[in-house]
């Protein structure tokens, strides 16, 4: 079986990138590496038969290309991972590899090539519908309510006063929104946090969007904070360094 990678323009890839989405079915932490032109993309052939793709971005400086994070082969090539694999290794002269442990294509591959492998952040998508209510806040929307703006802003207000801010970021696979907040320090450990979280939840609904959101491992705080607002752990965003031969 003659295996060929190389490198090739996003635009080339046919529906190769959205079956990749489509088969996962996740939230996708690095889908906005294309949309800001932060990775090169690699087109592989299998006997001459374009089999899959695979995607490079720079790790610690987006101007390099050292780290894998995508990694797609069609159905009938899948019993070659390793091969391809290890081909677009060899190709695109990576040393690490990005990997979500709920992406079922990359993730194996992770284990298998990477060592010194850590989790970088939490992941969580939708779990219930949390009811938690404070008479007298109100989430209240910064600028206009604009769906195709990639960065939605909002803020709690209590009493009058700004206790806490947030949004939905839209640059990452629809239909999911990625939710991020922040407490004024003063106010924190009141249950602003949780609220604001279960609110922006339901402005992702209202816009036709799947909220998640992502902390880092060792930020209990915020952990908790999303679980009480109804979101669960769905993977864990991990990295680790190609092992050398």
């Amino acid at each position: 079986m003659e295996i060929s990678v190389s490198q090739a323009p996003l635009k080339e890839l046919g529906t190769l990138r959205s079956e990749f989405l489509s088969e996962n079915n996740i939230e996708f932490c690095l889908d906005k590496c294309h949309l800001y032109g932060w990775a090169d993309t690699y087109l592989f052939t299998i006997d001459g038969v374009v089999g899959g793709y695979g995607s490079v971005w720079g790790k610690d400086d987006r101007k390099n290309r050292d780290s894998i994070f995508e990694f797609y082969l069609k159905p009938l090539y899948r019993d070659q991972a390793t091969a391809v694999f290890t081909a677009f290794i060899s190709t695109s002269g990576v040393k690490h590899i990005e990997a979500q442990t709920n992406d079922k294509f990359l993730a194996p591959m992770l284990f298998e090539f990477a060592e010194k492998i850590f989790a970088e952040s939490i992941l969580f998508e939708e779990g219930f519908q949390s009811s938690i209510g404070l008479p007298g806040a109100e989430l209240v929307r910064k600028g206009e309510n604009d769906p195709k703006n990639r960065d939605q802003q909002f803020v709690l207000i209590y009493k009058g006063e700004e206790v806490a801010s947030g949004g939905l970021m839209l640059n990452y696979n629809f239909p999911y929104a990625d939710i991020y907040y922040g407490v004024e320090e003063k106010h924190r450990r009141k249950g602003f946090g949780t609220l604001i979280v279960q609110e922006l939840k339901k402005e992702a609904y209202k816009m036709g969007r799947v909220p998640a959101a992502r902390c880092g491992v060792n930020n209990t705080v915020s952990k908790r904070t999303m679980m009480k607002a109804g979101l669960k752990i769905c993977g864990w965003r991990l990295v680790g360094k190609i092992k050398e031969e």
